[in-house]
Order: structure tokens, then sequence, then C-alpha cells
């Protein structure tokens, strides 16, 4: 299965290569049937018997200084190997609800727990935070992720540095007062999907010394406020220590207008996921970056989310001792029953 993975991975070389140009013309249309029918959801991303469960906290409520007035609701995975003696590593999804939809195309609960068993990743809390919103506003659901009702908008698609002075300043301090998180930016890694994902992405751009590891699926890096903007700001600026997976599909929004079949390219989803690689390969990051054949969906990034965090935490610490017992068995629950 490795050598499959290795294989997906690096046939997107060439088709970096191929974007050197702006696309002058609309996309041709889409095949007739569903590419997202092709996506399904693998052993990593069910229960598997025999494997710990660990615990899904919360809701939570976190008010906001960064936009007054709102507030962000959280839940936090705390896997049943954590031992709060021990500084655990830290991984944090935006759209926290799409994250922990157990019925749902991401299932992250059951990822984490899989991976964690047999030391694919490391010991890891987790937390899934939902937009911000006004007490009156609803709460964004797997159906309805919130960019009429809530700060969403706002909060994921702009440029600056005010959602990521909710993750470091607001909610950091928080678990920290109830978690044994390591220190390190190197351990702390951050997702989403869409909107999401570009959210996550700023996070690290703006603070690389408090989060270095980005997940994308389908990053919303268009002109919905200027996102478009990060593959020439890679370029123009210093190499930041961010290590980031870029997922995306070529028939993901491709910046075809409805009414009048106008193409607008920086509004062509795939093309400015492809640009923003391009970018990051050039400027030497540690890029990886998977082009399926999906829409607007996270049915393509479900799948491989368990090879995703493979990858990001591939370099996790791990004993070599042949003589260590503990490290060659599954890591089981430090939990009495």
């Amino acid at each position: 299965m490795l050598f499959m993975r290795t294989l997906v991975i690096s046939a997107a070389v060439p088709l970096l290569a191929s974007a050197q140009q702006p696309a002058q013309n609309p996309p041709a249309q889409p095949p007739a049937d569903n590419p997202d029918s092709h996506y399904q959801i693998g052993p990593d991303s069910l229960p598997r018997d025999g494997v710990a469960k660990g615990e899904v906290r919360g809701p939570f409520t976190l008010p906001s200084s960064a936009y007054p007035g709102t507030q962000h609701t959280y839940w936090v995975y705390v896997p049943a190997q954590y031992d709060p003696k021990v500084a655990a590593d830290l991984m944090i999804f935006n759209d926290g609800q799409a994250f922990k939809n157990m019925d749902g195309d991401l299932r992250a609960p059951n990822v984490l727990d899989n991976l964690i068993d047999r030391r694919e990743i490391p010991v890891m809390v987790a937390v899934f935070i939902n937009p911000g919103r006004r007490p009156d506003q609803p709460e964004p659901t797997p159906q309805e992720w919130g960019d009429r009702t809530t700060n969403r908008p706002t909060e994921y698609n702009t440029l600056d540095d005010k959602y990521a002075r909710v993750i470091c300043d607001e909610l950091m301090p928080a678990l920290k007062k109830d978690y044994n998180i390591s220190p390190d930016p190197e351990r702390h890694g951050i997702g989403g999907a869409s909107s999401g994902a570009i959210a996550a992405f700023t996070v690290a751009w703006e603070r690389p010394n408090e989060f270095r590891k980005v997940l994308s699926l389908i990053g919303s890096f268009v002109n919905l406020r200027g996102g478009d903007a990060y593959a020439g700001l890679v370029r123009g600026n210093p190499k930041k220590p961010i290590r980031i997976y870029l997922q995306d599909g070529r028939n993901d929004n491709r910046g075809v207008r409805a009414g009048d079949a106008t193409y607008d390219e920086r509004r062509d989803w795939f093309l400015q996921n492809v640009r923003l690689a391009q970018a990051l390969t050039e400027k030497g990051y540690d890029v990886a970056y998977q082009w399926g054949m999906g829409r607007h969906s996270q049915k393509h990034g479900g799948a491989i989310l368990p090879d995703m965090l493979r990858w990001l935490w591939r370099d996790h610490a791990v004993s070599t001792d042949p003589s260590d017992k503990v490290e060659r068995s599954f890591n089981t629950s430090i939990r009495q029953p």
C-alpha cells in the first residue's frame, strides 16, 4: 500500500508543470456521472474491534475578544491513551461539526482512534471547533455549515490575524488549563475543508511559531475575500516552517458563472489550489498534494484523511530498540476498565 500512496502523490508533479500559464478559457464540462461516487471511506475511518475509543467531550463555549460579541463552540477529543503526565500532540479541525460527524465523510474520531492504536501517529488531543456566532445565531450543522447564518465567511476567508488570535490566544489557553499539550509548534496541527482549510493555512501562516502542520481539503484559496493572493504571498515572503498537505478535485468549483458562463480564474478552486502547491514547491516548503476527480465535497478528502494525518506526522518520535516491547505493541488504553 505504501508504494501505491507514493505513486498517487508523485503523479501530481506533471500537473503542476502544466499550470505555469493561467487558463484562458472556461474548463470543459465535467463528466456526466458524479465523480464523488468513486470515493469511499476505508477501514481506518470505521470502528474496529479491539481498538480503544477516545472520548469526545463537550460542547464547550469560548467567548471571543478577536470578534467581539461572538462565541465559538468546540469539542475535545481525548484519546484513550492520553496520560496527563505526558505532553500530547494537538490537532485542531475547523468546522468541527463536520469532522466529528460519525455519519459523515470524515469521521475523524474513528481515524484518530485507529492510527493512534497502531502508533502511526502520536497520542494527540484533537479539537473540533465551529465557526464563531452571536448567541442569537444558530449553531452550524453538518447540513448548514454557517456561511449564511454565522461569522464563518469573515473569520475563515479574510486574510488577517483575527482567526489566528481565536486559536492561539483564546482557545490554546483554555486547552492548556485542562490538558497537557506539548509547547512544541512542530507537534501542533490545524486543518479544515473549503473555507475551513484556508483558515487553517492562515493560522499557520500568521503564527508559525505555534502551528506548523496544515491539512487542507478542497481549500478555498480563491477570491472570496482575496484568498487567491496566497500563491504570490508564498513566493514573495521568506519561507516559513510550515508543512502542508493539500487535496482537491478536478471537478471542484471551476470559476464558471452559472448565469452567463463567463470564467473567472480567481474563483477557480482547482486552479488556485494547484497554483498554491506550485508556489509552495518552488519555495521549498514541505508540501504534499493529491488531485482527484471530486467536486466541492469531502468525499475524496475523507477517503484519504488517514493518509494525510500519517504524512503530516510521519516523523514523530519512535523507538528502534528491538527489545522495547512497549514500542512493538499496539498503543492500548491506559484507562482502567
